[in-house]
Order: structure tokens, then C-alpha cells, then sequence
């Protein structure tokens, strides 16, 4: 929730990020959290957001999404560079990158895609050790008047919710 004070100061209330906030330092302590996710039993898979283990990746929910359905493809392999990846854990990517595409367009039916990765820090890679692909769904209209005016992103639909309609496609 945006906040204004009437004196030019502006707060925007944004609680859900407390859970980054306070986990940020603890999740490095921890270790990698695309390393920790999978290593998890498959009971636990809606919790973590993940959708799809395949045989070398798997596709997960962004829980800090850009948009709507934001989705990454990961490798289990703990490697940083492009140039790291086995030809068989490529091909297993762009796979599921496809399938991942698919899947968001049945589910929310976009009107185009963002497909891409950050390697490494000054790139803009928030995990910059672990590679991984974003595919992020976009609609006309997406980028209304709340990012470029209030400088706010809305995202409509909850993690959970997304995650339940997702899976039916995997």
C-alpha cells in the first residue's frame, strides 16, 4: 500500500518483502537456495514454488516475481557460467523453457514473453553463482500507469494460486 503524507514523503507499505528482508542474509548462510529447493522431498515441492522436476532441471516459481506466472528454469548442477553447462543439461533447458511457455500460455494466455538470464552480479543476476533462466509472461498493458508513475509493479495473482493452476500443465 502507497502511502503519501501530504509533505512529499511517500511509503509504500509492502509487508510480503519482510520475509526477503529477514531471510536474505540467513538464505547465504544456508547455502544456494536453487540447491537447497530440490534436495528437498518432493512433499514439499508446493512450498518452494517448484513445478517440475525433470532429469538435469527444473522450473520453479520466481517468489520475488517481475510479473505474473514469472517462472525460472534452473539446473540442479551448482555452476555459474553458460559455458559450464553439458550439452545434455542445455537441451534439458530450452525444453523446458518451451514447455514453461506453453504451460503460461494455456494457463494465462500472454501476449508475449520475456525469456532471458543474468550472468553474473553487474548483469543483474540476484543469484549469480547458480545459472538459471527467467521466463517472464507479459500482457499489453503490463507496464501501466503504477510502475512508470508510482514507481509500483502490481501482481495480481498470489504464488500459491499460480502454482495450483501451473501445475496442471506440467
Amino acid at each position: 500500500m502507497k502511502i503519501n503524507n501530504g509533505k512529499g514523503i511517500t511509503r509504500l507499505w509492502a509487508p510480503w518483502r519482510l520475509q526477503y528482508i529477514q531471510n536474505a542474509d540467513a538464505e547465504k548462510e544456508k547455502g544456494c537456495i536453487f540447491c537447497l529447493i530440490p534436495e528437498e522431498t518432493p512433499e514439499k515441492d508446493r512450498k518452494n514454488l517448484l513445478l517440475y522436476r525433470g532429469e538435469k532441471t527444473f522450473v520453479v516459481l520466481n517468489r520475488f516475481p517481475y510479473n505474473n506466472g514469472h517462472l525460472m528454469v534452473v539446473p540442479y548442477r551448482h555452476i555459474a557460467g553458460f559455458e559450464s553447462l553439458e550439452s545434455d543439461e542445455k537441451l534439458e533447458m530450452m525444453n523446458l523453457i518451451e514447455k514453461s511457455i506453453l504451460a503460461l500460455k494455456k494457463a494465462f494466455h500472454p501476449q508475449g514473453f520475456n525469456v532471458g538470464m543474468n550472468l553474473g552480479r553487474v548483469a543483474g543476476a540476484g543469484i549469480d553463482k547458480h545459472i538459471h533462466f527467467h521466463i517472464v509472461p507479459r500482457w499489453n498493458g503490463d507496464t501501466n500507469f503504477m510502475p512508470v508513475i508510482g514507481q509500483t509493479k502490481v501482481i495480481s495473482s498470489s504464488l500459491e494460486d499460480t502454482l495450483l493452476v501451473l501445475k496442471q500443465y506440467f
